[in-house]
């Protein structure tokens, strides 16, 4: 009976007022807060998966709640869907119960681990050059809801991320929160990786609010946990505070090198990614008014690719007999430029794993299209590899060689749920280790394609415009190789 008597003593129970309606109310010590609605039924909010902050003042406590299209109706669990913002105003009958429960929700809020202070980038040129406005609009409002304070500096021009990331004074925040497409994410972890403290640097948890184009991370997060896509959602999984790790990609080419989150193409996607930029106007539509120019006018480029198999997936491509020749037997090299801006010497310098003794495999070309992932969606609408996780140490490589164009332009269409994989022109695995080769265009050896790394050109192969390109990272021909680096990076994800 004691024992009853003191978990009873952990739920807050009053007579209030909730919106104007009297009601029998309690407050767990977990957080949840129930009461009869007018009709009867019972009503609750969860502090952890619903509450954002409050405001106590006198008698009356107002809670601030991001909810639910079904709320009213049941409590906690499952994908909330739509969510909108709504007030409830509690009216407790004293000023002594009135601060026993303000306790207990500030308690529950503190105990969650969510930041106390943020450093946001807003893009305001990604995608259709919204980012300023989504941030006024949608972000800002969520974020004084939840009572955190931040610093919020805008880009002005390609790679000032890279350099705000790089000299930022990480002790002052408790992330750094991107309100962009997937590009300025990635300018904020190869900044991050420059850094003389890098190992420290990384731990810092990063953000993603979509407000670019692709927008395929915040897509992969939200989705993984079967949440809506959405800004106000992508806001609310970064208040919270829940963390995941994150795989990291180290693409090399001999002492150059640059750091990925979530794809690396060449051919098709590639040449959709970068040549679609013209229509950028267009926002993500131009991916699929693009696509449809592309496979009306489809190029096929030689080359060839080598990759260490996942378990399971041994059985495809032709065993490789390595030498001692063989580029990237060890991932650590002496340290190269990142787009033109001299890394230091104490910053990142890859995975500290052999290559060596391991099975390589090779598959040759002509291919249409090969792309390598690191999450399942590159963008709002494109599922490229629905097997993808965010910390299996593994990367999830697609390949197509021969394709009808009517056969591609189908299997593009089923692009948006993954289906597209089922098909007998795609070849999908699960790699550890990836290496590239690409060719030049079948029918045209002066042309060659672009190789994309999350929308950043890190080789082109016109030879016709080499002049033009001078500022690409890596060159076009000689491999280039993808290594994981398992769960290195943090990222805000919605639980």
């Amino acid at each position: 009976m004691a024992m009853e008597g003191k978990a009873e003593s952990l739920t807050l129970t009053e007579r209030i007022r909730v919106n104007g309606v009297p009601t029998e109310s309690s407050l767990a010590s977990n957080g949840t807060l129930r009461w009869k609605g007018s009709d009867g039924g019972e009503r609750c909010l969860t502090v952890e998966s619903e509450v954002l902050g409050f405001e106590a003042e006198g008698l009356r406590i107002t809670v601030r709640a991001f909810v639910g299209a079904f709320k009213g109706v049941s409590c906690g669990g499952g994908s909330f869907g739509k969510r909108t913002r709504r007030d409830y105003v509690l009216e407790l009958p004293t000023e002594e119960a009135a601060i026993r429960w303000s306790e207990r929700l500030r308690d529950c809020i503190n105990s969650l681990g969510r930041p106390k202070m943020l450093f946001i980038i807003v893009n305001p040129f990604g995608g259709k050059k919204c980012g300023r406005t989504i941030f006024h609009n949608e972000v800002k409002p969520l974020l004084a809801a939840a009572d955190i304070p931040y610093t919020m500096q805008e880009t002005k021009h390609q790679l000032h991320a890279q350099e705000i990331a790089y000299s930022l004074d990480l002790l002052k925040y408790d992330g750094i929160v991107c309100v962009s497409g997937d590009g300025v994410l990635v300018e904020v972890l190869n900044g991050l990786l420059q850094r003389e403290d890098w190992d420290a640097a990384i731990k810092v948890p990063l953000g993603i609010i979509p407000a670019g184009s692709g927008n395929g991370m915040a897509k992969s997060l939200l989705d993984s946990v079967g949440d809506l896509y959405s800004v106000c959602n992508a806001t609310f999984a970064v208040i919270r505070g829940y963390k995941r790790s994150l795989d990291i990609t180290t693409v090399l080419q001999g002492e150059m090198k640059f750091f990925s989150i979530l794809m690396l193409t060449w051919g098709l996607v590639a040449d959709i990614d970068i040549e679609s930029e013209k229509y950028r106007w267009m926002g993500s539509a131009r991916f699929d008014f693009y696509s449809l120019l592309r496979v009306m006018n489809l190029r096929r480029y030689h080359g060839h690719v080598q990759f260490v198999p996942a378990p399971g997936y041994e059985s495809y491509g032709e065993p490789v007999k390595q030498d001692s020749s063989c580029m990237g037997k060890t991932i650590l090299t002496e340290q190269g430029q990142i787009n033109n801006a001299k890394v230091q010497s104490c910053g990142y310098l890859g995975p500290v794993a052999s290559l060596d003794g391991l099975e390589w495999r090779s598959i040759d070309g002509p291919f249409v299209s090969v792309w390598i992932n690191n999450v399942p969606w590159a963008g709002e609408d494109a599922m490229l590899a629905p097997e993808a996780k965010f910390s299996d140490g593994c990367l999830d490589a697609v390949i197509i060689r021969e394709c009808p164009k009517s056969a591609l332009l189908a299997l593009m269409l089923k692009m948006s749920d993954g289906s597209y994989v089922k098909s007998p022109y795609v070849t999908y695995l699960k790699v550890k280790a990836f290496r590239l080769e690409p060719g030049q265009r079948v029918g045209n050896p002066s042309k060659g394609g672009i190789v994309d790394s999350d929308g950043e050109v890190i080789a082109r192969g016109d030879r016709a415009n080499d002049a033009k390109h001078q500022d690409n990272l890596m060159s076009y021909g000689p491999p280039i190789q993808m290594t994981v680096d398992p769960g290195l990076a943090t990222i805000f994800s919605p639980r």
